[in-house]
């Protein structure tokens, strides 16, 4: 039987026996924090290999300007963080994970200090600030503003000193390879040798996020939900796809690259102010600019359109001048860039896509349904985040998951390549005549139609009409064979954006960062629920 092209299972052709081959113990898929803290827990008993689409330098992490929450003053309590981690996270949070990451934070967290992360210090202690949602300041920041590539460096510089880990560039993962349910590795193409299958007894996927799905997102390049399409090709069970989070501040300057803002400004007194100079928070929630991410973005989208504006401003002329520069030194090198004087100007924002809450089902040791693969930081749906991530705990749940993978692939010692049983795979893609779309055409299509259609609030019409749209595409980009990563990014940005409009469709209600305009209240009876989906279900409808 000939597979429907939308339902393919391999993006390319494979012939196992001829194919150019690398054997490990342990794969790791990118090197984000949670990619890199897994493969430092695997090289303590197997030889493990990284590989990245890009620089390693390039993912999500390195990006994440806010910080990483933990209790780590002894004001602060478990007690505290779990509360605001649940609260957030609008009834369908795991309790157990979310108890499992709290406590293990502030010990990994001392950790990545001892491996060299720079954070900002205050009496020899690790200075923590307040971020919306939080009932206590216990978000740790480094470089004022650049927590993200702090840590990274610090773990990238401990991996690159490791003899059992080996990172590969420019290496973009095609495929899982299967047998029966089981993973065996990956097919990928490396930008100088081509097409190698990677034969693994672990593989670790830590993708990270699909930002770039969207028009308007603060994510890198490299964000364009290849995580999700492989797992979901795989056989993986995804769930709470629909689950996308909104980051509420990105700098809009026309013409210009978004931009992240970081809430932290809000945190520590910035004020959002409409076209017409009004402090609106207020209209909309009690706690204003420190309400949950999805409220406030909410807000500012509710905000523009009564004032028929393209953006709202941050007010943070309050704030003295050199204290702003030496607290948030990426965000003032970023505004002055802009001629923006921030003891006389307001900062032009509005929200973007910024983190899929959503993901790969994991358990609370990052197994998925796949035997022998694991998932770890922002490609996983560990259970943590339920319907709304609370700010700065990605980092956190990264650097926990991270570990916890790691650990699970090091603690099995016969899972080696020495003891690996290979099988044959050959998979040939029939031929098509169809006519052959421009993909990059389709793929600033489909930014624009998810925006639209996909986005801050949702309809049902228009998720329909998104998946009609999706799969046109899907018949003409799904069954061509590419042989370079631009094709199969957008083979992935089809696949994985058609599920997210699917899964948000089923869910018929509004929780946390998913909301219905004609279905505006939580429906606890219906849907205090995951939304899940995987391949077979899919063909079995």
């Amino acid at each position: 039987m000939t597979e429907k092209s939308e339902f393919r299972r391999y993006l390319v052709n494979i012939d196992s026996i001829s194919a150019h081959q690398l054997f490990t113990d342990c794969l790791v898929i990118g090197a984000g924090i949670a990619g890199l803290r897994a493969a430092l827990e695997a090289a303590e008993h197997h030889r493990v290999i990284i590989v990245c689409k890009g620089k390693a330098e390039e993912s999500n992490t390195f990006k994440a300007q806010g910080g990483i929450a933990s209790v780590l003053d002894k004001a602060d309590t478990f007690e505290s963080h779990i509360a605001d981690t649940l609260r957030t996270g609008c009834g369908i949070c795991d309790e157990a994970v979310v108890d499992l990451v709290v406590h293990q934070g502030p010990e990994l967290v001392e950790q990545l200090l001892e491996w060299g992360t720079e954070f900002d210090l205050s009496e020899n202690h690790i200075a923590a600030t307040l971020e919306g949602g939080h009932s206590y300041p216990r978000v740790a920041h480094a470089h004022g503003d650049e927590t993200g590539r702090a840590i990274a460096e610090a773990l990238l510089d401990r991996v690159r000193h490791n003899p059992n880990i080996r990172i590969m560039e420019n290496f973009f993962t095609i495929d899982l390879l299967t047998d029966n349910n089981k993973c065996m590795g990956i097919i990928g193409h490396e930008r100088k040798r081509g097409p190698q299958i990677i034969w693994a007894a672990n593989t670790i996927l830590a993708t990270g996020g699909a930002g770039r799905l969207y028009r308007e997102t603060t994510n890198p390049e490299v964000a364009t939900g290849d995580g999700i399409a492989m797992a979901y090709r795989a056989g993986a069970v995804l769930r709470d796809l629909e689950m996308v989070q909104f980051h509420p501040t990105t700098l809009y300057i026309a013409g210009a690259t978004r931009a992240l803002i970081t809430e932290t400004l809000r945190g520590e007194g910035a004020i959002l102010v409409d076209s017409k100079g009004r402090h609106f928070m207020k209209e909309y929630h009690e706690a204003a600019e420190l309400a949950p991410r999805d409220i406030v973005s909410r807000a500012i989208l509710a905000q523009m359109r009564k004032t028929e504006s393209t953006h709202v401003y941050l007010d943070v002329r309050h704030f003295d001048k050199a204290y702003f520069a030496k607290r948030f030194p990426w965000i003032n090198e970023l505004v002055e860039s802009f001629d923006i004087d921030i003891t006389h100007d307001l900062i032009p924002v509005r929200p973007s896509a910024h983190y899929m809450v959503g993901g790969v089902k994991t358990d609370s040791s990052a197994k998925t349904s796949v035997e022998n693969l694991y998932a770890c930081g922002e490609i996983a749906s560990t259970g943590l985040h339920g319907a709304n991530r609370l700010g700065s705990n990605s980092l956190l749940e990264g650097l926990v998951f991270g570990k916890i993978a790691g650990q699970e692939v090091s603690k099995n010692k016969r899972a080696t390549a020495a003891h690996l049983k290979r099988p044959i795979i050959k998979h040939q893609i029939p031929h098509s005549d169809r006519t052959r779309l421009d993909t990059a055409d389709v793929r600033n299509s489909l930014r624009a139609l998810m925006w639209r259609n996909v986005g801050i609030t949702r309809l049902d019409q228009p998720l329909s009409e998104a998946q009609e749209i999706i799969r046109f595409w899907q018949r003409y980009v799904m069954d061509k064979i590419f042989d370079s990563p631009a094709g199969w990014e957008c083979q992935n940005k089809l696949t994985a954006s058609l599920l997210i409009a699917q899964s948000a469709q089923q869910r018929r209600e509004s929780r946390g960062v998913h909301y219905r305009r004609d279905f505006p209240k939580i429906d606890d009876e219906n849907f205090k629920k995951h939304i899940k989906i995987s391949r077979k279900s899919e063909e079995n409808q």
